[in-house]
């Protein structure tokens, strides 16, 4: 697993052993950014990499121009990895950690800027994404009007209220969907 474009392309990426974690591919995270980087949303922006993972997402947005990254994940070994993966990068940009469950994260901090654009990949199939969009935005985790760029297994199609669906593509088993926060 690789940076796949901006000022980091191509360094490596650590990913846990086993199957708790299902990191983007390469070639997702690439459309991803692709989608992301012709609407003008990664350059300048405040970022939340959500159930992060490895960090991938977070870490190709810092790469691309983000200026910093909140990484959130429940299992501390993915966190573990995200920061291992943020270290060996030597990203000069501001980032945060929190080990805690989305939908209940509770208030943003203070010292901490709400994000413009979020990043949720959750486990697939345990409808976790209603509940974490109404925690960040509870919470004061996401701008009035924040993009959220989800990814899930292919024919989600759940009902997020107060998110307006901007696009949807499928890849493989894969689905991503940007979203536009309705504030």
């Amino acid at each position: 697993m690789r940076i796949t474009g901006g000022q980091y392309r191509g360094r490596l990426l650590q990913a846990p052993e086993g199957r708790d974690v299902r990191p983007t591919s390469d070639k997702v995270r690439q459309a991803i950014f692709n989608i992301l980087n012709a609407r003008g949303l990664v350059q300048d922006s405040v970022v939340l990499d959500v159930f992060c993972g490895t960090g991938a997402l977070g870490l190709e947005a810092l790469s691309w121009g983000a200026l910093c990254c909140t990484f959130i994940d429940k299992n501390r070994s993915s966190l573990d990895v995200c920061r291992d993966n943020y270290a060996a990068l030597k990203i000069p940009a501001k980032f945060s950690y929190h080990l805690k469950d989305a939908a209940a994260l509770g208030q943003r901090p203070e010292n901490e800027p709400a994000a413009n654009l979020a990043f949720l990949d959750p486990p697939y199939n345990q409808n976790l994404i209603a509940p974490a969009l109404a925690g960040l935005s509870a919470g004061g985790w996401l701008s009035a009007h924040a993009h959220v760029l989800i990814e899930t297994e292919k024919g989600f199609k759940e009902l997020l209220p107060a998110f307006e669906t901007l696009m949807e593509r499928d890849y493989g088993d894969t689905r991503i969907a940007l979203l536009r926060r309705s504030g």
